[in-house]
């Protein structure tokens, strides 16, 4: 991979496209708070049709269920915005695709939609990966500061950053 990003390219997303194709692995996203800007992101290099297998935007509750096999029941005891529905996205995503990895967002983008538990700028993040025939996947919670715009875009690059951190753990393996 060339050392100069092409325009629109971020520099973890190439890292993570870097990693992938030298791993031999393939990821898949699904997106909530983030509407699609991680699978974006990774799209923009070019090649990744070699380790880019699928993306959701599943902004409801009903599509984390449909498409990711959220349950009904984490989401009414947890809420959206929550480790244990990250996990399962995270799992849901692995399973939907042909993929190695997976990257996950669910968050409160703003500017409304906040709470006392969850205000603006909480946002979960997950990664899922399968390791020696098991379906692994770490959450965690992050409180960005700042409007929509910069939610999501902090959201979008600290996603990519532990999809690197995996991958790189996977390496070293």
């Amino acid at each position: 991979m060339e050392q100069t990003l092409l325009p629109g390219v971020i520099p973890e997303a190439a890292k993570a496209a870097q990693l992938l194709q030298s791993l031999g692995c393939r990821v898949s996203t699904a997106e909530s708070c983030t509407g699609g800007w991680i699978a974006q992101s990774l799209t923009a290099v070019p090649g990744s049709s070699a380790w880019f297998d699928l993306g959701l935007v599943t902004y409801s509750n009903q599509a984390k269920q449909r498409y990711l096999q959220v349950s009904e029941d984490t989401l009414n005891r947890f809420g959206a915005v929550s480790e244990e529905t990250v996990r399962e996205m995270a799992v849901g995503a692995l399973l939907a695709a042909d993929a190695d990895f997976s990257v996950v967002s669910s968050g409160v983008a703003g500017p409304d939609g906040g709470s006392a538990d969850k205000p603006v700028g909480t946002v979960w993040l997950g990664w899922g990966y399968r390791q020696q025939g098991q379906l692994r996947c770490d959450a965690q919670v992050y409180h960005f500061d700042g409007d929509r715009d910069t939610v999501r875009r902090a959201s979008v690059h600290t996603a990519l950053a532990g999809l690197i951190r995996h991958l790189e753990r996977f390496q070293a393996l």
